[in-house]
């Protein structure tokens, strides 16, 4: 392994470190040398790779908002159709949900935290996201209001994204049917979308 793979392991290692002892403890419980001795380096040493704790917060909350709508773009694109652009999008957010907990539990606690800058951009990167989901559900189910879909997909987000709050790992399913069961429950409620013309009218 050449020196620039090992560096960008090493900051993988430590950006997930931080992510977990973040996650665990909060952003102001936990010291860089902590970081460091979780990853085996001492912590002078993380500002060969990081300036600081603040630096790490920002790559970490970026980071996974940008590789979400990257990858949600390319499912979208390499879809034969609308509702196999859902069942990928679903499944992505779903191998988020389930293999990045504490990056939600991080956004949902310290995105205050971040620069106005960086925070702006996670929201821009966020938005973008929620885009891609909106219009493939708009596809999907045709008879909804664009009102209807935001708020499915945002209450879809909801579902997916409570991973951090089901309890430990080793109490849940194992991830095969941990995945297909929020799967199933992502679906049955975008489903509802196709009842919504009969509410209206109900009502």
């Amino acid at each position: 392994m050449n020196s620039t793979n090992t560096a960008v392991s090493r900051r993988d290692q430590i950006l997930r470190e931080a992510a977990r002892l973040f996650a665990e403890r909060g952003f102001h419980g936990v010291g860089v040398d902590e970081i460091g001795a979780a990853v085996g380096i001492s912590g002078p040493g993380l500002y060969r790779h990081f300036a600081g704790k603040d630096a790490m917060l920002a790559e970490l909350l970026v980071g996974i908002s940008g590789r979400l709508l990257t990858a949600g773009k390319r499912r979208v694109a390499e879809a034969a159709d609308p509702e196999g652009a859902l069942d990928a999008l679903i499944r992505g957010h779903i191998d988020f949900a389930i293999d990045d907990r504490p990056l939600i539990t991080l956004h949902d606690r310290e995105l205050d935290r971040l620069r106005e800058s960086d925070r702006k951009l996670v929201r821009q990167l966020q938005r973008q996201y929620v885009e891609e989901w909106v219009a493939v559900v708009a596809r999907v189910h045709p008879g909804a209001t664009e009102r209807e879909v935001r708020a499915a997909v945002h209450a879809v987000f909801g579902l997916l994204n409570s991973t951090p709050h089901l309890g430990a790992q080793s109490s849940l399913p194992g991830r095969r049917e941990m995945s297909e069961l929020l799967r199933g429950l992502a679906l049955g409620a975008l489903g509802a979308l196709d009842s919504t013309a009969d509410w209206r009218v109900t009502y």
